[in-house]
């Protein structure tokens, strides 16, 4: 195989999450193909290769393989629609690369987009080796011995539009800014003599690379921008930073998640939502913000995942969390219902598993691991604490602990097989939960925890480790027995887990079922059209949600002139 077996993950993030058909030309041995399964398993990945050995590693991984060089298959029958096409690294290679792409520009399907990585002939590596006397091709890289046709930023930009393309974006790569820097700043005075503005080459020179995406159509580009709080357990990245990641990979989407106070100002007829993660809108200071950003053309969402009744701050009479805003997104129908008392523009987008890992447990027949993780669990567990100990005196070194946060239930595990780990990050707490077999998911019947989403069995079962749960919230999800355990009483709890330790091949069955379930239905990928559909909407709507906003709020149209509009 001639290219190293790597994935670029400047096109990988580019494909759209909800393609359903994708061409990966020059896929070599589909390492980005293979990585893109995992996100969106329900995609059919083709790719073209004619590397023999690389074809053959590359039908292992994705859907299926024409083996051939592109210039072959023009009159191919496979090459349809496609609603993405990747060329990564290819182009350069081609005898007729402006022929290719007017060809594939004519497969794409009515959304599709074209993905080109292409070399940077400006790059400063070449100007330094030119000059020095070093230039040779290479085997692989910027100067590889095959490449046959050279494009800069504007010539590559030009080969794309007389495609009968439309060029939406482009990504440089940069990998060695400051070699770069230091490049310019040692032949600044030719550069000074060749009246080229220093800045103005660094902007060419530094990219190794640039990323395009084109589209046969012009399209108009939905904005939102997203607020964040500060990482906490998972929450941030499960309702902010996912989603968002997932939209920016549909080329009618530009997704940006800001923890700064300053509001983009973009163009005013473009469409835009702003979303508040979590907010405290107080007083009159609270309505501020919100002043700004319908000055400033924006359709203002709440995003909010927790019962608000609860929230002490919350109960404030002054709070505007929801009633100042044109719209909600929250987790769960039932949460939904509570926050409607406020404002009717709601919108339920139940938490989603961006990527499908890889199993890293049921290694060990001898031993099992029960994880617990939790914020603000220490009330659901203590009734379960007899239980859990009953069984661990049974199993003894079979039955292992992973306790993430909650020192009070580690304190009372009678068991030396056991380990602690403070407040982590999600990351952590992933790689922890991954190496266990079962997830303890206790919560107790209170009108908070019926509003609460069940994110922790889609985190499990991401990860193939099978659930041990209470009826409330995952009685809705796990077919007991069949995908998990749903236990109905500390007696219950003792017996289900002794099962589970006694049957492993079954606790692993329910777990690969659980997992199967997550693929099936529970993929942000199979959201996210909907969540851009939904912006969308809203954006068409501004006018009446303007006005339905102000009758809540009236406050809002003080000083300026009665009323507030957008245009």
């Amino acid at each position: 195989m001639r290219y190293p077996d790597a994935l670029n993950p400047d096109l990988l993030n580019r494909i759209p999450l909800d393609a359903r058909l994708i061409l990966d030309v020059g896929c070599g041995a589909a390492a980005t193909g293979m990585e893109y399964k995992r996100r969106n398993p329900r995609a059919l990945y083709v790719g073209v290769e004619q590397d023999d050995e690389a074809a053959i590693i590359a039908k292992l991984r994705i859907d299926k393989v024409i083996h051939g060089a592109i210039e072959d298959l023009k009159s191919n029958s496979e090459l349809s629609k496609f609603d993405c096409i990747i060329l990564g690294d290819v182009l350069e290679h081609l005898q007729n690369p402006w022929d290719i792409l007017k060809f594939l520009a004519d497969k794409l399907s009515e959304r599709g987009v074209i993905l080109i990585c292409m070399p940077n002939l400006e790059h400063w590596s070449f100007a330094s080796r030119l000059l020095t006397g070093g230039w040779d091709y290479e085997p692989t890289g910027l100067f590889d011995r095959t490449h046959l046709r050279w494009f800069t930023f504007d010539t590559t930009l030009r080969a794309i539009r007389e495609a009968g393309l439309q060029a939406i974006d482009v990504k440089g790569r940069v990998f060695d800014a400051d070699a770069c820097l230091g490049f310019i700043q040692r032949i600044a005075p030719a550069l000074s003599a060749l009246d080229i503005d220093p800045a103005e080459y660094q902007r060419r020179a530094s990219p190794i690379q640039h990323v395009w995406r084109a589209t046969s159509n012009l399209i108009l580009r939905t904005n939102v921008i997203s607020t964040i709080l500060s990482p906490v357990g998972g929450v941030s990245q499960v309702r902010v930073s996912d989603p968002m990641d997932a939209l920016a990979t549909l080329p009618d989407m530009f997704a940006m998640v800001t923890q700064s106070s300053e509001i983009p100002d973009l163009e005013r007829n473009s469409p835009k939502i702003f979303i508040f993660h979590r907010p405290l809108l107080q007083g009159d200071d609270g309505l501020l913000p919100i002043r700004q950003l319908i000055s400033l053309g924006y359709v203002i969402v709440c995003e909010f995942d927790d019962h608000p009744d609860f929230i002490p701050v919350l109960q404030r009479s002054d709070i505007q969390n929801f009633r100042a805003v044109h719209a909600i997104q929250t987790s769960t129908p039932a949460l939904a219902e509570v926050l409607s008392r406020e404002n009717p523009e709601i919108r339920v987008f139940a938490n989603a598993i961006p990527r499908m890992p890889d199993p890293q447990n049921f290694i060990n027949p001898d031993r099992m691991s029960l994880f617990f993780g939790g914020l603000n669990r220490e009330s659901e567990w203590p009734e379960y604490l007899d239980s859990l100990n009953s069984v661990a005196e049974a199993a003894g070194s079979h039955l292992h602990f992973e306790i993430i946060h909650d020192e009070g239930l580690f304190d009372g595990l009678k068991t030396p097989h056991k380990t602690f780990t403070p407040l982590c990050d999600y990351e952590t707490y992933k790689e922890i939960l991954a190496r266990c077999e079962i997830s303890f998911m206790p919560l107790s019947d209170t009108p908070f925890n019926r509003c609460k989403s069940d994110l922790k069995f889609l985190e499990a079962a991401s990860h193939r480790v099978a659930a041990l749960a209470s009826p409330v919230v995952y009685g809705n999800i796990v077919a007991d027995g069949i995908n998990g355990i749903v236990f109905q009483s500390p007696e219950d709890l003792r017996r289900r887990l002794l099962a589970m330790l006694a049957l492993p091949e079954h606790t692993r069955r329910m777990a690969e079922a659980a997992q199967q379930y997550v693929l099936n239905h529970r993929m942000m990928s199979q959201q996210i059209r909907d969540r851009a559909s939904w912006y969308k909407d809203l954006w068409e709507r501004r006018h009446e949600l303007n006005d339905a906003l102000l009758a809540r709020v009236p406050e809002l149209a003080e000083g300026h002139s009665g009323h507030l509009s957008f245009t």
